[in-house]
């Protein structure tokens, strides 16, 4: 059974859905072991509680920059003996001390699909008004790996969606989660934790 520690630094929302999905019997070979928040004030860490999953609070702010951050969350990590580590809304790019030694073990959901909309920047509402912007007909989310960039870990899994004539922002980020980002980041915890993820040239291909 593999450890998976979720990052949060919000309401969780992310975090709900792989709660329930380990309930339901979803995600299979995995098990999350603890949350660790970048915000102490993160409404995920009353999700944890409910749920009996033990949680860890390292402030982002109480640190002088990513690296010395990141170091403290490598050392967490290292102490929870995570497997998988799943970003969840969490809000701090992460430096590549910690993204190399967990490399292809950080998972990431990013609502739209990449390389569209992405990369610095692209966060939260700002990623849906881009999109809305630009006039697109569909959008979606996409499960990566993580690495020292910015949205640029290989693909996992996509998921789309239509995009409305009358969609604001707000919507449209609805529509992804509920239909994309829900369903696609428990489905790519599952398929991690029976090592059914292959990676070749840098790719990830899903083995079913």
């Amino acid at each position: 059974m593999k450890n998976i520690v979720v990052l949060v630094s919000g309401g969780g929302t992310n975090l709900q859905a792989l709660i329930d999905a380990e309930k339901s019997g979803e995600i299979k070979g995995g098990k999350i072991t603890c949350v660790i928040s970048s915000n102490p004030n993160a409404y995920a860490l009353t999700r944890a509680a409910e749920n009996g999953i033990a949680s860890r609070v390292i402030p982002r702010k109480e640190f002088a920059d990513s690296k010395s951050y990141s170091m403290a969350i490598l050392e967490t990590l290292d102490e929870e003996k995570a497997d998988l580590v799943i970003l969840a809304g969490f809000m701090t790019i992460l430096d590549e001390c910690l993204t190399s030694k967990y490399a292809y073990k950080i998972i990431n959901v990013h609502p739209a699909l990449i390389p569209s909309f992405c990369g610095e920047g692209y966060y939260g509402l700002h990623v849906h008004e881009a999109a809305l912007a630009y006039g697109v007909k569909v959008s979606g989310a996409t499960i990566h790996f993580v690495n020292e960039k910015a949205d640029a870990g290989a693909i996992i899994l996509q998921g789309v969606v239509n995009v409305e004539k009358d969609d604001t922002p707000e919507i449209l980020q609805r529509r992804i989660m509920e239909n994309v980002e829900w369903k696609l980041l428990p489905k790519a915890a599952s398929l991690f934790c029976q090592d059914k993820i292959e990676i070749i040239d840098e790719k990830a291909y899903v083995t079913e």
